[in-house]
């Protein structure tokens, strides 16, 4: 092997399907921060310089937590946990999150690229199934750096790109091979809802694309010995008085996807943050409302989680 082949092979990342990230897709992705166009919001501003749009973040990674998190889905937490990493910030800004200290408050601290690669490291070593990156929309550049340096030196679990939904197709594209499992929510199919509750009016269609795109890079949900590897895993939470079209969002899922797709039906809704502020959804959701949207799904053949 030559030393040119020995360059080659150092720089680039070959995944179990045959699709490869390379220092250039790494480069690509941070040219998108020179003037923001990571996510739908298109803030245009210079990130690298740190100025900060939407988000709130700017040149460097804000992360809140990171550790073994056992509150996941079964298929992704197995004996060892789901090796969770928070991002502080987020593209949304959900008028009801639960995590507001973390995605509008953004309490954490700054890392560099190589204290990600040893979280990512440490926790595999503690045991945990795969890497869980929460809220990764707005520091793509840098989950797909980390995880091209990380594989360098070992990392073997399976990669999870936990979001809201809300992608950009040309950050998804940079994404592909980097990430295992996509597990984004659905919110919403309103426009109206979304405008009122997470101020992207848009969100519907981006969250349709994204689903799609998401879907046809790694397929359905697989998993083995009952832990997911690769595939896509789509959350819904169901919202008081049908404020996201719950019915209409199923129907995407089994129509436009596949039947087959594993789906998170979840009945966790609480007023948090400002949905005081809002009577129609300042109440947990009843479990009749919850019942209603888990049967529709059963009856369409989804995959539903436990």
């Amino acid at each position: 092997m030559t030393k040119t082949d020995l360059i080659l092979k150092s720089n680039i990342m070959t995944t179990a399907h045959g699709k490869v990230v390379t220092e250039q897709t790494i480069q690509s992705a941070y040219k998108l921060l020179e003037s923001c166009e990571l996510c739908p919001r298109l803030c245009k501003i210079n990130r690298l310089n740190d100025e900060k749009g939407f988000c709130g973040i700017g040149a460097k990674v804000v992360v809140s937590s990171a550790g073994p998190h056992y509150g996941e889905e079964a298929v992704l937490v197995g004996s060892g946990g789901s090796g969770t990493i928070f991002f502080a910030g987020c593209n949304l800004s959900c008028v009801f999150c639960q995590n507001y200290d973390i995605s509008q408050l953004r309490n954490g601290h700054e890392v560099e690229i190589d204290d990600m690669v040893n979280m990512m490291l440490q926790l595999q070593t503690r045991g945990c199934v795969n890497i869980n990156f929460v809220t990764p929309t707005h520091v793509v550049p840098q989950v797909i750096e980390s995880v091209f340096l990380a594989k360098e030196r070992g990392l073997a679990i399976p990669v999870v790109y936990n979001c809201g939904g809300y992608e950009s197709i040309e950050s998804l594209l940079l994404l592909e091979g980097a990430i295992d499992i996509y597990m984004p929510d659905a919110k919403y199919l309103s426009c109206d809802s979304s405008r009122k509750y997470s101020f992207a009016q848009d969100y519907p269609d981006v969250m349709k694309s994204a689903l799609l795109e998401m879907y046809r890079q790694v397929g359905d949900l697989e998993t083995k010995d009952g832990i997911a590897v690769r595939g896509l895993l789509v959350r819904h939470l169901v919202m008081p008085d049908n404020i996201a079209h719950s019915k209409e969002i199923i129907d995407f899922i089994a129509n436009e996807i596949s039947e087959n797709t594993f789906v998170n039906i979840m009945d966790q809704y609480r007023p948090a943050f400002n949905a005081h502020d809002f009577a129609e959804i300042n109440r947990p959701v009843t479990r009749q409302e919850f019942n209603t949207i888990y049967e529709y799904a059963k009856n369409k053949g989804l995959r539903l989680a436990d």
